[in-house]
């Protein structure tokens, strides 16, 4: 994923020398984003898939203000050293039977993430085809997930963890940075590539510490509204 968004980010900066050097003279009043969106987390080895969409209205050329929002849904298994010390001391009594078994302690689980911010985007516009943008990331995630334990056992133990349930659900702050570029094809039209880093700390009552989250998206972006610029 990393490699071909650099191709990506490559092709349009190409896109953009072979154009021309002009600063841009049509930026419409308003903007709306709809993309592929990719989440990882790799402290918990969770890779996501599903949709972004934002929207904006460029105040100036240079700022931009928005909203934004995505969902992403995967899979992956959760494993004792991810949990924190007191969900550990609560699974320590079943690891000699485990063992002795030979049942592997990890749990499968279906994952789904949902993210809503809002808030500024700083633009650079001297090249006519191509935007650069850099934005802080701050907003809300809100994540669930559901156990799918493989043997009675493992089920049983996540029932007792979970009073009872198989699935949770928690919503947090997330903090960070994000960034990307525009290929503006036309004044209405464009083709971009973003990133976004953040921090965040759900699950706190099982999972031990915070995590880091890195999520690419790439889409279309469609402009409408009167030239800013007054051109």
């Amino acid at each position: 994923m990393r490699r071909s968004t650099f191709i990506l980010l490559l092709v349009f900066l190409s896109l953009s020398v072979v154009t021309c050097f002009a600063q841009q003279t049509y930026i419409s009043k308003y903007s709306s984003y709809g993309a592929f969106s990719y989440l990882s987390t790799p402290s918990l080895n969770l890779a996501q898939r599903g949709f972004d969409g934002d929207f904006g209205i460029n105040v100036r050329s240079w700022l931009t203000l928005g909203g934004d929002f995505s969902y992403e849904g995967g899979h992956s298994t959760l494993l004792p050293n991810d949990l924190n010390a007191a969900t550990q001391a609560k699974l320590a009594p079943y690891l000699p039977l485990f063992q002795q078994l030979g049942i592997p302690v990890a749990v499968p689980y279906n994952s789904a993430t949902y993210t809503y911010e809002a808030g500024p985007q700083f633009n650079y516009r001297k090249l006519k085809k191509v935007t650069f943008f850099a934005r802080p990331a701050l907003g809300a995630l809100h994540a669930s997930f559901t156990a799918k334990p493989n043997n009675p056992y493992i089920a049983q133990v996540v029932s007792g963890l979970l009073n009872g349930s198989t699935s949770q659900s928690d919503t947090v702050v997330f903090y960070g940075f994000g960034g990307g570029i525009t290929w503006e094809a036309t004044p209405h039209f464009g083709i971009r590539v973003a990133s976004d880093f953040v921090h965040y700390n759900f699950f706190s009552n099982l999972l031990d510490g915070g995590r880091n989250s890195v999520r690419v998206t790439i889409g279309t972006k469609y402009s409408f509204g009167k030239n800013i610029l007054g051109k």
